[in-house]
């Protein structure tokens, strides 16, 4: 299965592109998941963390 990934790869043009862009949409997403857990009000951490205990 790779073989044949690595020689479609080889064919296409600009094949730099790809794993370029997958890293920032890696990056961007993990920013933005920090960001959110920095900006995320205490009470509402309060009350994900007992969601599990309330069932």
């Amino acid at each position: 299965m790779y073989s044949f990934i690595k020689k479609y790869t080889e064919t296409m043009q600009d094949q730099n592109i790809y794993p370029l862009f997958s890293l920032l949409v890696f990056v961007a997403f993990f920013l933005g998941v920090l960001w959110y857990v920095k900006v995320l009000d205490n009470k509402q951490v309060e009350k994900i963390k007992n969601l599990p205990l309330e069932q």
